[in-house]
């Protein structure tokens, strides 16, 4: 398997979780993600230290209490290909978060490093920015979690669904090079659900010199990394394809460059 796909545990630890990634195994600097699949009425329990924290509510109900702040029976859909936004809570650095399930539930905490200059959040589903993207076979349905124009340190988190015989993340395009204004420097992580989830997707990571050159197929509860490059998705017939996208990087701001061989297939701007 490529080393850029993360499978998840067969059997979740005693904590609920079942995946995990970190900046020292992913080999870079800014993003850690990890994902808990707690049952009802367990709870998890986590200081942040020297990161913020946006915790996702993949599916299932909680209540969530963190040092400066509580939430009781946030949550609404069961599955994410419901494809109603998600309740998520912004926790910054040097905190504590309690997470008690209410329900079955999946829960992703997306990791950056973070001051505690910013108090703790909910991000309830009417705060999430909705935008359809793209236009025939590239159209894409988009969840704004936490974009650049919502306060936080480094961390940015977005959820793509893409229909089936659908792509995103295209035109291919990569952040990379901390090159403002034209780009920036920002690690990704991929986390995947595919409906019927027997399905998968397909996703190239590419770079201009072809140094990194895989095309991966990634099945239901993977994660890949993008530590650098290009990286479209392509969800085949019969199989809806969902991802959450974590990003950072040393500033936070998202400027990307198009694969210039593709760059025509951009709709010309207005």
């Amino acid at each position: 398997m490529s080393n850029l796909i993360v499978s998840p545990e067969r059997k979740p630890g005693e904590d609920g979780r079942v995946l995990a990634v970190s900046p020292a195994s992913a080999g870079w600097k800014y993003v850690g993600f990890e994902v808990f699949r707690l049952q009802p009425g367990q709870t998890l329990s986590r200081n942040t230290e020297g990161n913020e924290a946006c915790l996702v509510l993949l599916s299932g109900k909680a209540d969530v209490r963190t040092n400066d702040a509580a939430w009781t029976d946030i949550g609404q859909r069961m599955s994410v290909f419901e494809k109603t936004p998600p309740y998520s809570v912004y926790v910054p650095g040097q905190n504590l978060y309690e997470v008690t399930a209410q329900t079955e539930l999946e829960l992703a905490v997306c990791l950056a490093p973070g001051s505690n200059n910013l108090p703790s959040r909910l991000i309830a589903p009417s705060d999430v920015g909705v935008e359809l993207r793209g236009s025939g076979s590239t159209e894409r349905l988009i969840h704004n979690i936490l974009p650049e124009s919502q306060p936080a340190d480094s961390l940015l988190v977005v959820e793509v669904f893409t229909p089936e015989g659908h792509w995103s993340s295209y035109p291919p395009h990569k952040h990379d090079r901390d090159a403002l204004p034209e780009e920036s420097l920002l690690e990704e992580t991929y986390y995947y659900h595919v409906q019927p989830e027997q399905g998968f997707a397909i996703q190239r990571v590419y770079t201009d010199d072809l140094s990194l050159n895989e095309t991966l197929a990634v099945r239901d509860g993977e994660v890949v990394l993008v530590p650098k490059g290009y990286h479209p998705v392509s969800a085949p017939p019969g199989y809806d394809v969902y991802y959450l996208n974590v990003m950072a990087g040393p500033v936070r701001t998202w400027k990307f460059h198009n694969d210039p061989a593709h760059a025509w297939l951009m709709p010309p701007r207005k």
